[in-house]
């Protein structure tokens, strides 16, 4: 399996339309609601070059998020994008204050696989050539235009080079193999290159023959695949395609991250936040502050001068 090869989806020719068309994606959930309410406010605001920006939830959430739609913003049911033997549950182990995902032919799984889940699986209903991540709790600062994710052709992979080669990365080391197994690669042939980040695009027709790989390999649909390997990366496994089984066909790479994270950690005091936007490289237009970490929504609004 380790051959290297050009999948129909790109026979031919690897290059994207003169013109592509670009959606933004977006996989949410109950608890951040305001928060991607604010993303779609600050992209509205700022972001240009994208036709459409879907936001992919759970049924439940669906009715919440429907408050956001717009001419050119669809909210897209996991129904209609999962096959129907996954089904969410309330969890018990947690006083059923989060949700698992079981099937019998997955492992159960949280909100956060069945997110990348989501991600993957849009391309198959989605029309637009590109399609670029954004996280929900990502609000964007400066002016953006989409077309960055695409020259020549070709659209931009986002890759730290080499990154799994340092101390501290063994999850992503993991999820990284994972990604090779679920492709068919050969095991002795690993990977020392890092593809997460948010703020991403990828080709819908590549999603597409990734999904197509994942099933001849295995010979199960993918969505199997996966949610049996449970720890996994959808970064990870699009970005390995590419580089591993297309030689990088119909892509160009770029190590600059357009999305300043604050991954970990404690919330941020007024001060701290406003260094943390003043430190903004050249390049990055949006902050993302992990949900997690517990940040107020309204301090963001106000410190953004949104409040």
């Amino acid at each position: 399996m380790n051959k290297r090869f050009v999948p129909d989806a790109l026979a031919g020719s690897d290059l994207l339309p003169k013109t592509p068309t670009a959606a933004v994606v977006t996989a949410s959930y109950a608890p951040d609601f305001e928060r991607c309410r604010l993303l779609c406010e600050t992209l509205d605001r700022h972001v240009s070059g994208a036709a459409h920006h879907y936001i992919l939830v759970e049924h439940r959430d669906v009715a919440l998020f429907r408050q956001l739609e717009t001419d050119r913003r669809t909210v897209v049911d996991e129904r209609d994008l999962l096959p129907r033997w996954l089904r969410a549950f309330d969890d018990p182990f947690s006083l059923f204050r989060r949700r698992v995902w079981f099937s019998l032919k997955t492992q159960p799984l949280r909100g956060w696989h069945v997110q990348q889940l989501r991600r993957i699986a849009i391309a198959a209903h989605a029309r637009e050539d590109v399609l670029v991540f954004c996280d929900s709790d990502v609000a964007f600062l400066k002016a953006f235009d989409c077309t960055a994710f695409w020259r020549d052709g070709k659209a931009r992979l986002f890759r730290r080079d080499d990154a799994l080669a340092d101390d501290g990365h063994d999850e992503h080391r993991i999820w990284s193999r994972n990604a090779g197994s679920a492709l068919g690669i050969d095991p002795s042939r690993t990977s020392a290159h890092d593809y997460i980040s948010t703020l991403i695009a990828w080709r819908r027709d590549t999603v597409l023959a990734m999904c197509d790989q994942i099933e001849k390999a295995h010979g199960r649909a993918w969505v199997e695949v996966l949610g049996s390997a449970r720890r996994f990366s959808e970064c990870m496994i699009y970005g390995r395609y590419v580089d591993d089984l297309l030689d990088g066909a119909g892509h160009f790479h770029g190590s600059a991250e357009f999305c300043r994270i604050h991954w970990t950690g404690e919330a941020l005091s007024d001060e701290e936040f406003r260094r943390f936007v003043a430190d903004m490289a050249p390049e990055q237009v949006a902050i993302g502050m992990q949900s997690f970490i517990g940040t107020d929504i309204g301090r963001i609004r106000r410190l953004i001068g949104l409040g």
